[in-house]
């Protein structure tokens, strides 16, 4: 029983909980078109700066603040810095919560809700520590933007793997930061890829509804 909250988060964070995260690219399809990332190494280093400097850096803050208790859904929202960052965030936290009622929890009224926000709060219901939470919701967070890039750019299943396994420092650098830091730490410097999130709204061929 021991091993129950991490069964448990293993569930929650699988590719195959359906959050309907395959179907966002986190503005990823517009940098694909644009150029900006094309290979290996180029979805490499987009990938860095998004996890460092980019929305996922705030995701996993407000992730663990929401797992201290904190109220930070609105604050999640407001985060958000374009319309079709905010669909994403706002969709996939309205469809966790509800392929979660298999594991009572939270009472989740409030609406719109962040993904990362459900997360962090189902977590601390079921008494799923708050590192291992905050690490595996960034690694599935990244593995499906890797996913997104196989298809796009298009990138073999072995390359994508490669990334992955080479993005595995940065994971932890950023879950380890994250530990530390609060609300004055929010916001990011990822300039590049907000305007890629707007630019693919209008976007005129989409695979991806980011």
């Amino acid at each position: 029983m021991a091993d129950l909250p991490l069964l448990r988060l293993l569930t929650w964070l699988s590719p195959a909980f359906p959050t309907g995260g395959f179907a966002y690219s986190h503005g990823l399809e517009w940098a694909v078109e644009a150029g900006h990332v094309h290979d290996e190494a180029s979805l490499s280093a987009w990938m860095d700066d998004t996890l460092r400097l980019g929305a996922l850096w705030s995701d996993v803050i407000l992730l663990r603040l929401a797992h201290r208790g904190e109220d930070v859904a609105a604050l999640g929202m407001a985060l958000c810095a374009t319309a079709e960052r905010r669909l994403e965030s706002s969709a996939q936290g309205a469809a966790f919560a509800l392929a979660a009622a298999p594991w009572p929890g939270p009472d989740w009224n409030e609406e719109p809700l962040p993904y990362a926000v459900a997360v962090g709060q189902l977590a601390a219901a079921h008494g799923v520590a708050e590192d291992d939470t905050a690490l595996a919701f960034l690694h599935a967070a990244s593995a499906n933007m890797v996913s997104a890039a196989i298809r796009l750019i298009p990138l073999g299943q072995t390359a994508g793997l490669r990334v992955q396994a080479a993005l595995e420092p940065t994971l932890l650098d950023v879950a380890q930061a994250s530990a530390t830091s609060g609300p004055d730490d929010l916001g990011g410097a990822c300039w590049v890829s907000d305007i890629a999130a707007m630019r693919h709204e209008t976007q005129y061929t989409r695979l991806f509804r980011s």
